[in-house]
């Protein structure tokens, strides 16, 4: 068994769970509904359809890069907890401008609603991380990290399968319900208190942006893991863009199909995420960081070699998920993207434990949410590339090679922070 497993009987640690993965999954089912409605009853062009899901992917990052200063302050200087509930009632207004969107078919309404989304997530995203070590033991931290992206990916595979099974107005009514459920969950989530002096809130986003980000990265160990996760989701951004039209356009399969490869992605990241926790025993530590990117890359090449040589469906048709499961390369495109999927979720768990337990618990939120204006701006960079590589006509299967070159600059950042941290034992070094 798990040995992380038993924190899922604990209130300290499970009214948190329960409220990030019913978040998870409301974000996920409404973003995975509105992009494949946009995909496949909207556009008919492999270019613009890439931009949609490259603009939806940049609304929702915008906010973690203009306010991750902020929802830093608030979280260190404020009840975590209560912060949790102000943001959990948020949701139910966001998700009755999302579901007046997908009943209009309205595609601005929509694309606002992620956006408000994007604002809802840059404010819990801190404390979803930076709540743990006030909450859990030391030795509990990097098993409840894990299971927190074990949860969210879980979420995420939840989400994107149900997305493309139900309709619009389906969704529309489960969206509300799950934010009303969250709110509940959030109700018992223990206090938390800031555990220091509470610090002035700077409400001027550049000026705090830019302190709070030098603040943290003179620090050589938080340096380097923010910029490893940083290129990591610069990856996952550019991976989830292709998705759809790779799915679409290069395996001329439909949007079950297209739902099913981001269930395999969550399903992996899960799997990954808490074998990375066995295999480390609680330790904190960097050793494996470097080999999981390199082997995600080397699977990255692997799908763009199944896609290369993917038979089309005859007659401009697309593939079923019945006639897809029955393709002979069908088992090895699954699993090319499952160890893409477990591989990153081993390097990128790990990262998030160091965040949290190399600094003072005063400053955990404030370094997560410098880490998050830092990936942000990387995903932002990244969803851009994607809508210039698309503009200058390069296919899918080229965006793919990019991403396994990519791939190689975190393995490189990984290992010169498993050097930092001699040996790779973040507990080994005072933050």
């Amino acid at each position: 068994m798990i040995p992380s497993l038993h924190l899922l009987g604990r209130r300290r640690f499970l009214p948190l769970f329960a409220t990030q993965f019913l978040g998870a999954f409301n974000d996920n089912l409404f973003k995975q509904a509105m992009i494949l409605f946009a995909t496949y009853s909207i556009y008919s062009n492999p270019k613009v359809e890439s931009a949609f899901s490259a603009l939806a992917t940049a609304l929702f990052i915008l906010p973690f890069f203009l306010l991750s200063a902020l929802s830093g302050q608030l979280a260190d200087s404020r009840d975590k907890a209560g912060i949790v509930r102000i943001v959990k009632t948020a949701e139910i207004a966001i998700m009755l401008a999302g579901a007046a969107g997908l009943l209009l078919a309205s595609v601005p309404l929509m694309l606002g609603a992620v956006l408000a989304m994007g604002v809802h997530s840059t404010f819990f995203g801190p404390i979803k991380y930076a709540i743990l070590p006030q909450h859990l033991h030391r030795d509990e931290v990097l098993g409840g990290t894990g299971l927190v992206e074990a949860g969210t990916y879980l979420a995420i595979l939840s989400g994107t399968i149900l997305a493309g099974l139900v309709d619009a107005r389906e969704v529309a009514v489960l969206v509300l319900a799950v934010a009303g459920l969250g709110w509940l969950t959030a109700r018992g989530v223990p206090a938390a208190p800031p555990p220091g002096e509470r610090p002035p809130l700077d409400f001027h986003v550049v000026r705090a942006s830019i302190r709070l980000v030098a603040a943290t990265l003179h620090v050589p160990r938080l340096f380097l893991a923010i910029c490893a996760i940083s290129f990591f989701w610069t990856i996952g951004a550019v991976l989830v863009i292709e998705f759809p039209p790779l799915v679409k356009n290069v395996f001329t399969a439909d949007k079950q199909v297209a739902s099913l490869f981001l269930a395999i992605f969550s399903v992996g990241v899960a799997v990954g995420s808490v074998l990375v926790n066995r295999l480390l025993d609680g330790c904190v530590s960097a050793r494996y960081a470097p080999g999981s990117v390199i082997v995600m890359g080397a699977f990255v090449l692997l799908m763009a070699l199944v896609a290369h040589h993917w038979p089309p469906a005859p007659g401009g048709e697309l593939y079923s998920l019945a006639e897809f499961v029955r393709q002979p390369r069908a088992p090895l495109a699954a699993l090319a993207l499952l160890g893409v999927a477990t591989s990153g979720g081993m390097f990128v768990v790990p990262l998030y434990a160091f965040l949290t337990t190399t600094v003072e618990a005063d400053h955990a939120a404030r370094t997560v949410a410098a880490n998050n204006i830092v990936n942000s701006g990387a995903m932002v960079v990244g969803s851009l590339g994607a809508i210039a590589l698309a503009a200058a006509g390069a296919t899918v299967i080229q965006c793919l090679w990019f991403v396994a070159a990519m791939c190689l600059v975190s393995a490189w950042l990984a290992w010169r922070l498993h050097l930092a941290c001699e040996g790779g034992d973040a507990r080994a070094v005072e933050g």
